[in-house]
């Protein structure tokens, strides 16, 4: 059995001092060898099932970075494991983190490689709650960014962590692929856990909320009406339209956006990849933003 420190927590700001993990009962089991152990069978379940995901209301994580982002973050992880490789070498800095509320397992170097999504497994591993569903708050010049139909886990995944990175005020998944499988949640580099993300897949219910909420709405499209965004003035409230990859955003969405734009291209490329259009669309936003 493994003992170690964290830094606990108070009412207020977090405690200077430290608390031998028996105070608080957060003790490491034995090391854990077993693929039939209750709570890897759960991590297995929840990695490779979107049904299960939604029915535990649970996700998981697997790397260094995003769980410590995770715990940074103060996102609610109900499980912390670790193999014992991985507990030698980040568990004195993973530990500094209040786990009261997580359970912490040590597992076999071989569990660890069987469970894990990558091929080169740092066996850090981690299940987090999916958070309660919230209506969006909508800023004043706020600036915005809707996937709409978009299927590849990357691409909606290092969107999220554009948006982050570039400050967007909210990103709107709609009819995409799902948000917590381990790829998308993977590519956000975890930012999942920064950005204000929303799904909302009632197109109706999505327009509806730009509309009350004076949010005007742009759909980037290669169409030859379609204005260059470069020459875009974007004032206000804004949100502009991602679509599929493959397709781009149906017509009847891109009618139902009260404008048109497009990214000037040179040479015989009339298309992006998605990510990529959406990074230069959120740069003009918030470039736009900052000029105003």
């Amino acid at each position: 059995m493994f003992r170690g420190v964290f830094s606990c927590k108070g009412q207020g700001s977090p405690c200077p001092h430290t608390c031998l993990w028996t105070e608080v009962q957060i003790l490491l089991e034995n090391i854990i060898t077993s693929k039939d152990n209750p709570v890897i069978k759960l991590y297995q379940k929840l990695s490779s099932s979107k049904k299960e995901r939604f029915e535990y209301g649970l996700f998981v994580l697997e790397g260094l970075r995003i769980v410590e982002d995770a715990l940074r973050e103060e996102a609610p992880l109900t499980h912390l494991i670790l193999t014992a490789s991985a507990y030698e070498r980040y568990g004195s800095e993973l530990f500094q983190a209040d786990l009261r509320d997580t359970r912490t397992l040590v597992i076999s170097n071989e569990l660890g490689n069987r469970i894990a999504s990558t091929e080169k497994t740092q066996g850090v591993f981690a299940v987090c709650r999916i958070p309660e569903a919230k209506a969006p708050v909508f800023k004043e010049n706020g600036r915005y960014i809707v996937l709409f139909g978009l299927q590849d886990p990357g691409n909606v995944g290092m969107i999220i962590r554009t948006a982050d990175a570039l400050g967007m005020d909210g990103v709107f998944l709609s009819r995409s692929c799902e948000l917590y499988s381990p790829k998308v949640i993977r590519s956000t580099m975890g930012s999942v856990f920064r950005a204000d993300i929303h799904i909302i897949n009632d197109e109706d219910e999505l327009f509806r909320l730009f509309s009350e909420n004076n949010v005007k709405t742009s759909a980037a499209v290669i169409d030859s009406d379609a204005v260059p965004v470069t020459q875009c003035t974007f004032t206000g409230s804004e949100a502009v339209f991602i679509g599929n990859e493959g397709n781009g955003l149906p017509p009847e969405i891109a009618a139902r956006c009260g404008g048109k734009v497009i990214i000037p291209m040179q040479g015989n490329i009339n298309s992006l990849n998605a990510a990529m259009a959406a990074g230069i669309l959120m740069w003009e936003l918030r470039r736009s933003n900052n000029k105003g």
